[in-house]
């Protein structure tokens, strides 16, 4: 008679439940078939699985004639070796060489040749997946446990080999559950290793970061090498807000799937810094594939994407971020139908005014063409660099700057007024799905971003000499609400208004 064992199957972020259906016919020639759109890994489960079996004592696919193994639903494509473990256990139920209750349990798993099992990735997405299918027990490699444990509303059973797992599920042996976790207690007051105080001079690159921190916005650096671009970004992580408890779950269910969360890593509690090289491919950037992964733009979500050397990607690739900039998501098409990943990443770019660097240092003489000058920065292009709310002139720090006494204002004493404005922020959406200013549409400017007489005035004076673009106005607008955040006024005022403008791409 046919067993039927629960598993799932990963799809962009979400899971979906598979049933793995096992059958065998005595007579005949052996045979161990797949069936149900299974990729090459799933279908290389029949040798793992055949050797797993064998090795724990148990009679094998081999001499049980024809065997049958459909994953259902059939027009889901499969992948991984996830499925390894429950085709073991339907193959043993079928054959009865085991009996035991699988109703409402579901099982996750890669097995190795001796029955050691390995972790799988996307364990979180299917541990939400039991919890929302009302399943009471989930099944997973020792490994993997950590991060299950995290949805306390059901079972994880941690399972290190597949001779274990059967005498629990014979109650001869039995497995304690892990142990729920409180999503709370791994947050902890992580200093991070670079501080704001040790960068040198450059007060006016650090204000601009405080309030891209401040409201999730894009920023570009731009001036001669050395001149401590990398090193401000790198720092504006110490400055950014804890990650809150649902962030930290998008975060992590972004890792899992991706197969980066690290080993016995539960939450990740940190917010991400991003900083793929500049030949980095379009598929690595934004994610795809046969089976789309999420791609550094996801992997930054609600942190950092550092981008160095920013004119040296390909446009082709710069111009892929123009959808998560806008939208805070990635779209991925395929001819089976399409992806969405979440991509709600402040991005930090960096690069030099021209090829050697030099043309706005005024110490050092430019080696470049005025036609490469235009090139070299015609690599970026309008859209992109209109999707950019903060664009800052980082000049060569001088000797008197690098041997202050005095060290500048720490990251501590900068992250407290960011998350003041944060507090702001979560109370203004507080029924909402924006959680920063960057985040706000059109309605929510209209509500929230009411200028005055003086301010509207201003405003109408930059788009005016500026030629600024309907985008660009708004963003001015979103810069501005965040700088009275950071001030903690609910009126923009006019000196709001005017630093913000005062970012905006020298151009336009």
């Amino acid at each position: 008679m046919p067993s039927k064992i629960l598993s799932a199957a990963t799809i962009g972020l979400k899971s979906e439940l598979v049933e793995v259906e096992v059958d065998t016919v005595s007579a005949g020639l052996h045979q161990f078939n797949i069936v149900g759109l299974p990729d090459a890994a799933v279908k290389e489960s029949r040798d793992r699985v055949g050797s797993a079996i064998r090795n724990s004592k148990f009679k094998p696919p081999h001499q049980c004639g024809r065997v049958t193994v459909n994953l259902a639903p059939a027009d889901l494509k499969k992948e991984g070796p996830v499925y390894d473990l429950p085709m073991a256990l339907g193959f043993l139920l079928t054959t009865r060489q085991i009996k035991f209750d699988y109703k409402n349990k579901l099982f996750l798993g890669e097995l190795s040749l001796d029955g050691k099992i390995r972790p799988v990735k996307g364990v979180l997405s299917m541990a939400i997946l039991a919890r929302d299918l009302g399943i009471s027990e989930i099944y997973v490699p020792k490994e993997n446990a950590p991060e299950a444990s995290i949805i306390s509303e059901i079972d994880v059973i941690p399972v290190d080999n597949f001779l274990d797992l059967i005498a629990h599920l014979l109650e001869k042996n039995m497995i304690r559950p892990a142990e729920k976790a409180n999503p709370e207690d791994f947050f902890a007051e992580n200093e991070s290793l670079l501080d704001l105080s040790f960068v040198r001079g450059q007060e006016h690159a650090k204000r601009a970061l405080e309030i891209a921190a401040a409201g999730g916005h894009n920023v570009i650096l731009n001036g001669p090498p050395g001149s401590g671009k990398t090193m401000l970004a790198k720092t504006m992580v110490s400055i950014l807000p804890r990650l809150t408890v649902g962030e930290a779950l998008e975060v992590t269910k972004i890792f899992s799937v991706a197969g980066q969360l690290p080993r016995q890593t539960a939450l990740i509690t940190k917010r991400p810094f991003r900083s793929p090289h500049h030949s980095a491919s379009a598929v690595s950037l934004v994610g795809g594939g046969t089976y789309p992964r999420p791609g550094e733009v996801s992997m930054a979500h609600r942190g950092i994407l550092f981008l160095d050397e920013f004119p040296e990607f390909s446009r082709s690739i710069l111009e892929n971020l123009r959808q998560p900039l806008e939208d805070g998501l990635i779209t991925i098409s395929r001819a089976q139908g399409s992806l969405e990943f979440p991509a709600r990443f402040t991005l930090v770019a960096a690069m030099n005014p021209c090829p050697c660097g030099n043309a706005t240092d005024p110490e050092k003489a430019c080696s470049c063409s005025p036609a490469g000058i235009i090139k070299y920065q015609r690599k970026i292009s309008g859209p992109i660099l209109d999707r950019i709310d903060l664009h800052v002139e980082v000049p060569r720090i001088k000797f008197e700057k690098l041997n202050e006494p005095v060290a500048s204002e720490s990251s501590a004493s900068v992250r407290e007024r960011v998350q003041k404005a944060r507090d702001i922020q979560k109370k203004r959406f507080l029924n909402s799905r924006t959680v920063v200013n960057s985040e706000m549409e059109s309605t929510a400017i209209k509500e929230f971003c009411k200028l005055n007489a003086s301010s509207l005035e201003l405003m109408k004076n930059a788009v005016s000499r500026f030629y600024l673009s309907a985008r660009a106005y708004y963003r001015i607008i979103k810069v501005a609400r965040t700088i009275a955040d950071l001030e903690e006024s609910p009126e923009i005022e006019p000196k709001h208004i005017a630093e913000a403008i005062q970012y905006r791409f020298k151009s336009e």
